[in-house]
Formats: structure tokens, sequence, C-alpha cells
């Protein structure tokens, strides 16, 4: 079958998914998935998936199931796909098909880690940022770009030394790069905890303290964080990998590193576009109910549906949800996009 690569091609390709239930066809190498009602209806959201050790294959998936099923939202997932094989590998590092539907897409959720895209498709992404339109970026996402040999889109490089774009794609679209492992990696879980500046922001609607757990440990940032970022979450450095263990004495918890904030970016001078960025996201993460909500509300807020945001967001998993432990190459092997419908 054709890819979708035209306005008027996706819209006929909704149309006939709100007819016939189906999501994508069996060839492609991404998944489509109809909005139901709510009221996202009409948007259309890219989520792009692609790290070696976080699960967002399997994270995106199911975050892109409840958007559609329980707010609305048209979404299509996007996956590093093996060419040889069609099979997701999140090892490989050259290849996401599927991206032109960033041409006509409201919002770009990703969670990708160290990618050197080709030309041809990062020139979606690059597109898509200089209108200024939203970003949801998740865990490894501060990292998300890779292009050790430089080329056409060196500036998105998580190392990028220029200073008029320094640290790329991290740090000045999502407000930070990668720093370090600021909880003890695989041992040490997060729980959020509200910022005291940001009780009542639309995305904490319905989130308090404690309602954020995820076994994926804090990362390190850079404080204060850079321009109009506003924290919304600190994470607690747990001692263990559950919500009821304790959080660990000393300076690890002070102080508490922000987890997921708010900022605003713009390429280049120009539009200005809103950005939600969580250092949390491991497929794992989203057993966490509070978690998921915090996800649905920022993707809301970011395409300006901040007043349709209830006093809790329906956030129920939709079909079954096994996640993989977190681990560099811990992916299921064999699996198509079409073995996702």
């Amino acid at each position: 079958m054709p890819r979708l690569s035209t306005s008027l091609a996706a819209a006929s390709f909704v149309s006939a998914c709100l007819l016939v239930g189906c999501t994508s066809w069996a060839d492609d190498p991404w998944l489509d998935l109809a909005g139901g009602s709510g009221p996202g209806k009409g948007k259309r959201v890219v989520l792009v998936s692609g790290d070696e050790e976080y699960r967002s294959e399997e994270a995106l998936t199911q975050l892109a199931r409840i958007l559609a099923a329980r707010h609305g939202f048209d979404c299509r997932v996007v996956y590093a796909i093996d060419p040889a094989t069609g099979e997701i590998d999140p090892n490989e590092r050259t290849n996401i098909p599927g991206l032109e539907a960033l041409r006509d897409a409201d919002l770009m959720v990703i969670a990708t880690r160290f990618r050197t895209l080709p030309d041809e498709q990062m020139r979606e992404v690059d597109a898509y940022l200089r209108k200024g339109k939203p970003v949801v970026g998740l865990r490894t996402a501060t990292h998300g770009f890779d292009f050790p040999k430089g080329g056409t889109f060196k500036m998105y490089h998580w190392r990028n030394g220029d200073e008029a774009f320094r640290e790329g794609f991290g740090r000045q679209v999502l407000g930070e790069t990668w720093i370090s492992h600021h909880g003890k990696h695989g041992t040490q879980g997060t729980r959020g905890v509200v910022a005291p500046e940001a009780a009542g922001h639309p995305v904490l609607r319905g989130i308090a303290d404690g309602d954020v757990f995820g076994p994926s440990d804090v990362y390190g940032v850079r404080l204060p964080l850079p321009g109009d970022s506003q924290p919304l979450l600190l994470g607690q450095v747990l001692s263990g990998l559950t919500p009821d263990t304790p959080p660990v004495e000393g300076e690890k918890n002070d102080p508490l590193m922000p987890i997921a904030w708010t900022k605003t970016y713009s390429i280049e001078s120009g539009p200005a576009g809103r950005v939600f960025t969580t250092t949390m996201g491991a497929s794992q993460d989203l057993l966490s109910e509070g978690f998921r909500r915090l996800l649905v509300n920022a993707c809301l807020w970011a395409v300006g549906l901040e007043a349709a945001i209830p006093e809790k967001s329906a956030v129920e998993i939709v079909g079954s949800y096994e996640p993989l432990p977190f681990k560099v190459n811990g992916f299921k092997a064999g699996v198509k996009p079409a073995n996702l419908k």
C-alpha cells in the first residue's frame, strides 16, 4: 500500500478507520489509531519512539491507545525499524519511517535516544519544529539525536557546540540535555512531588504528591532550568523500586531535581511553541496511574486544550499492557507494527 504522505491521504485514511475500525495497513511500518470521542477530536499526534533501553516502543504505543480511545486524538506511532525485516528494532538508529505525518500533526511526542536519522527523515522533524509546534518529550529525548560526523542537522546533536544552539534539541527545545543519573540506576526509583510554585497548573490537575511513581531513576539536571522553564514536579530519589519505599537521606534529595517542567522554544527566531518535558518515561513508569495522567494532561495542555482537562483525566489502560523491564537490548524481538493492531 502507498504511504500516507499528503494531507488528503491522511484524512482519507482516518475517515476509513472511523468507518471500519482499522488501525494500520498490514505493510505500514508504523501504527495509526483513529480517535474516538473526546476533547482531542480532530487533532493529530505523532509519537516518535526509538531508544535501546527504556522500551519507548511499548510506552508510546500504550500512550497513543489512551489518547485515541479516551481523548479523541488521531495518533500515529513511529518506530525504529530494521529495513531488512520490517521489524521494530530499537538498536536501529538510522531509520524511523512515517515521520512525514508530522507535516499535518498538532503535537509531537518524542522518546528517542541517540538517533542518527537520514536527512529525508530528520527534515520532517526540523520542519515541524521551525513552525513552533508543540512538543512533549520523555526521558531520553533530552539526548534524542546524535550526529557524530556532523551533517545537515548537526545542530540537534545532544552535544552540539555551536553557541547559537548549544547542546541541541535537548537543551534548546526540551530544556536540558543528558547530564547524569542522579538516582542510582536500576535500584532507586522516583516519586513525584508537586513543585511549590506549580500548584494549580492545569497539567497537574488530579495529581498530588506521590501519585506519580516510576522505577526509572531521577535524572540530574542543571539548576535553574533555562529560559521560561517552569518546574511542575520534583523527583524524590527512593531507596528502592516500589512506591512504598522511603526516600534516601542526604544530598540526593536536597535539592530535589525537577522531573517535569514546561517551557517554550523557537528555532532561529521562528514562532514559539509549547513544550512539556519529563525525565521519566520508561515503559514500566506507565503502570503508574498518576504518570499516565501527567502525560495525558500534558498533551492536552500542549495543544492548547488546558481548559478541557478534567479534574481527573481518564487514563485507564487500553487493552493489555505488560511492559518489559528497562534494559539495553531487552526489547521483544520479531514484532512488526502490524502485530500491535
